[in-house]
């Protein structure tokens, strides 16, 4: 079988993730890139070692391009997703798939209709500890689920936010901590502890000189019985490594930094985990974060595309967490509980 061709729109520091994933990978080639910066493009190919490209229709104009790897602004991953799958394209596009559920939805329905594969990026379901957990909750292990807690409470410095104007605008960013730096985590959670019927949310903006909030909550009702929190900010100094906490009636499994930090589980030990030793948190520095999991996650859209299956992540998995956090902005501005 031919390589297959994959095309980055956007040039920031996740497309230079991406570019490495794939030059690591085998059976595929990085055909081109597709920047808005059209000053900057010889810049670009020196960097990146392929064509770049700064109008779209051209981008997309290409035969040996099968997979569009979205990896431009959160609020403009709808009409990137759009315009792909028009052109016959395989999409793989970074967190979140778009700002609101609304979009999610529309972008869904544009991809089934144009008869391609929509996945979206949430590499942290891929790292071991995170596998083991899931698999004691899904085998009933751990019995009754009784609480699920996702606390990211990180810190970003200002110029994080003022040398990428559209990082914590609701066009573009959605929000902020909740839906960029929290949607990780919380699709996590969201994943071990099944589907929410409401929400109460506080959200606010207590430091930094953004639209969306820098440090917020949400108490959340799952529909199995079981309650939840979710805590996260992106002012709290210095910042800490990504909490998931999971509670049932006979153990309980607690990760941080995407590590098992405790693991009490009736009659059953600890799994043994080798941790990369390169493996890093995005607590305080969002460029420390590997690429291991995004290199997974990419495979995995390429055997998808192959086998004609759907990916590990697919449009209405990646809507879930889309749907809790805009009901957790939804009820901050309500000042009351949101049923979803």
């Amino acid at each position: 079988m031919a390589n297959i061709g994959i095309g980055i729109i956007g040039t920031g520091s996740i497309a230079k993730t991406f570019a490495k994933c794939i030059s690591e990978l085998e059976h595929v080639d990085l055909i081109a890139l597709l920047t808005k910066s059209s000053n900057r493009i010889g810049e670009i190919e020196q960097q990146f070692g392929v064509t770049v490209f700064s109008d779209m229709a051209t981008f997309l104009d290409n035969s040996e391009m099968s997979l569009v790897c979205v990896c431009n602004e959160s609020g403009n991953h709808g009409e990137a997703i759009k315009q792909s799958a028009m052109a016959g394209k395989h999409v793989l596009c970074e967190k979140p798939l778009e700002v609101t559920p609304e979009k999610v939805d529309e972008v869904i329905e544009i991809c089934k209709a144009q008869n391609v594969i929509l996945g979206c990026v949430f590499q942290n379901r891929c790292t071991s500890d995170y596998q083991a957990l899931y698999k004691v909750v899904k085998e009933g292990t751990l019995g009754k689920l009784l609480m699920g807690n996702a606390h990211i409470n990180w810190y970003r410095n200002k110029d994080y936010y003022a040398l990428s104007e559209w990082r914590g605008t609701k066009q573009f960013d959605g929000g902020a901590a909740f839906i960029n730096q929290g949607i990780h985590t919380i699709d996590l959670l969201l994943n071990v502890m099944g589907p929410v019927h409401s929400v109460f949310g506080n959200v606010q903006t207590m430091v930094h000189d953004i639209e969306g909030e820098d440090v917020g909550a949400g108490i959340l009702n799952f529909k199995n019985g079981a309650i939840g929190t979710i805590t996260a900010g992106t002012s709290l100094y210095p910042g800490y490594p990504e909490r998931l906490e999971i509670y049932g009636e006979r153990g309980s499994v607690i990760l941080e930094a995407g590590k098992i930090k405790q693991w009490n589980v009736e009659s059953v030990s600890p799994p043994e985990i080798v941790h990369n030793v390169n493996s890093t948190t995005g607590a305080s520095d969002p460029t420390s974060i590997g690429h291991l999991n995004h290199k997974i996650v990419i495979q995995d859209m390429i055997d998808a595309i192959k086998e004609n299956r759907p990916p590990m992540v697919d449009g209405k998995e990646a809507r879930k967490s889309v749907e809790v956090i805009a009901a957790i902005y939804r009820s901050s501005e309500k000042g009351q509980q949101v049923t979803l």
